[in-house]
């Protein structure tokens, strides 16, 4: 009996020996199959390489040290040749700077299969152990100054030669493109995986730098088969005299060849200049206050008013506009355009996705604008129409005193009279543009309501009496009285303005 517990207390013994070695062993298998390479004990796995140093065992710290230090003495030995054609350039170590920016590299590296990624922890130790984990970080992670180096020669290569359309009106053949060529574009990104890719291998080596000959995006040909007459407007100048037609070709001159581009604003004031004898204008006709008298750049306002009709016919914005105290003789009411330094200014802007194209001059007996550019929808036309809403009655007859004897030479006694301007009728009139397709009109819009004030009469009338005896020779002045507007004053007035 004593015996046999003895055996058995033995026996208990001999297996607690067994377990404790088991576990033992357990245990240095564990630390022997993991050992270093666990990340949990901050060491990379075994058989882990960041750009050609096997960093396994090591802490992130270790790895970083070492890599900075490979990267630092790598980039003394940096000597790559770049060339296109019959230039070349160089990038050397002094061109770069080292930035140690390999800590997400490092801590990726790392963690690799941990925390249900991929891989659990002991396959990715397999997987590292059989295959090996080899990660390179990007040359431009690790040096500044690639970039730059890269801008520079690109500069220095590319080549866009913008092209354009040449307008020449006074020629047969107006429209010509001018230096449409194909463009030269560096392969920005090419270009730098090779520099990265030479760093990584072999920091002697020549480049040849990626270059892309681009064609054009704007098709300047096909828009220039396109190019077609929008507008063509036309005032009479058969009745001005010499030095108003000079000023009615000069305003104009300023405006033939121009080319408006989308969204471009144009001022005529701005585009003219200063109506003055230094500029080239002459003294003639123009309105102020009512009244025609002489004045600097007579015809101005014609040229701008004949522009402003082709403008209109050719469906471009006008911004700015204004009208005449006087109608004009020229065109209907609601479609002259006043210009006056100062205060009154023809502006507008090129609304269409192309250019648009002026062409303008004068001949012996007209002022001519025409507007080019991409032609109207098929079936497309555009006209205007001027509508007068009433006429407004004149006041009649002023009798006006000459205190100062300023038309002594006409007039000198009460009672003698000599007419210094007859009154004129006001209108109140309206511009519309109008959109015909295939003859049919689909549209009408208002652009222009006006309103011409009436101007009175103005009589003289002598200051000094009569002395005994006088008599007042017979006087062909004849008093108008205030107006009274009859058919007839509007049916002359549709007539001479061409309105309905």
């Amino acid at each position: 009996m004593e015996k046999q517990e003895k055996r058995k207390k033995h026996s208990s013994i001999i297996w607690l020996a067994i377990v404790a070695l088991i576990a033992v062993g357990l245990l240095l298998f564990c630390q022997f199959y993991f050992g270093n390479a666990t990340s949990e004990e901050g060491l990379f796995f075994e058989n882990t390489h960041i750009n050609g140093v096997n960093v396994s065992g090591m802490t992130k710290q270790e790895a970083e040290n070492i890599l900075s230090a490979k990267m630092v003495e790598a980039k003394q030995d940096i000597d790559i040749t770049l060339h296109s054609g019959n230039k070349q350039w160089k990038i050397t170590g002094e061109d770069l700077q080292f930035v140690s920016n390999l800590d997400p590299t490092l801590t990726n590296a790392m963690e690799y299969g941990k925390d249900g990624n991929i891989f659990s922890q002991k396959q990715t130790q397999s997987r590292v152990k059989k295959e090996g984990l080899f990660i390179q970080v990007p040359c431009e992670d690790l040096y500044s100054g690639i970039d730059q180096k890269v801008d520079a020669i690109a500069e220095e290569i590319e080549f866009s030669s913008p092209s354009s359309i040449v307008f020449t009106p006074e020629k047969s053949t107006m429209f010509s493109i001018n230096g449409q060529q194909n463009a030269k574009i560096v392969d920005r990104d090419a270009l730098k995986q090779q520099i990265s890719l030479a760093l990584m291998q072999e920091p002697h080596i020549n480049i040849e730098v990626p270059v892309e000959e681009v064609a054009p995006k704007d098709n300047l040909q096909e828009f220039l088969k396109s190019i077609s007459l929008r507008s063509r407007f036309e005032t009479d100048l058969s009745k001005s005299t010499a030095d108003r037609k000079a000023n009615v070709a000069l305003a104009l001159s300023k405006f033939n060849g121009m080319i408006v581009e989308p969204q471009q604003t144009i001022s005529f004031n701005q585009t003219t200049g200063s109506r003055t004898a230094e500029n080239g204008y002459k003294p003639a006709k123009i309105i102020v206050s009512g009244k025609y008298v002489s004045g600097m750049g007579g015809g101005a306002c014609q040229a701008s008013t004949t522009l402003y009709n082709a403008l209109l016919l050719s469906d471009v914005d006008i911004l700015q506009v204004f009208h005449h105290t006087l109608p004009a003789s020229y065109v209907p009411l609601s479609f002259d355009a006043m210009v006056s330094e100062g205060y009154a200014d023809l502006v507008f802007k090129n609304n269409l996705p192309t250019p648009i194209f002026i062409k303008a001059f004068t001949t012996d007996s007209s002022a001519v604008v025409e507007i080019y550019g991409q032609p109207f929808d098929d079936g497309m036309t555009i006209k205007t129409r001027a509508e007068l809403v009433k006429i407004i009655p004149h006041g009649g007859d002023d009798i006006v005193a000459d205190k100062v004897g300023e038309y002594e030479d006409k007039v000198l006694y009460k009672g003698e009279y000599y007419r210094l301007k007859y009154p004129i009728e006001g209108y109140e009139s309206k511009g519309f543009i109008q959109y015909f397709k295939d003859g049919q009109l689909i549209e009408e819009k208002q652009v222009r309501h006006d309103k011409y004030l009436p101007q009175n009469g103005i009589i003289i009338e002598g200051t000094y009496s009569l002395e005994e005896g006088m008599t007042i020779p017979s006087n062909s002045v004849k008093y108008i009285p205030p107006q009274k507007v009859m058919q007839n004053n509007i049916d002359n007035a549709k007539a001479r303005f061409k309105m309905n």
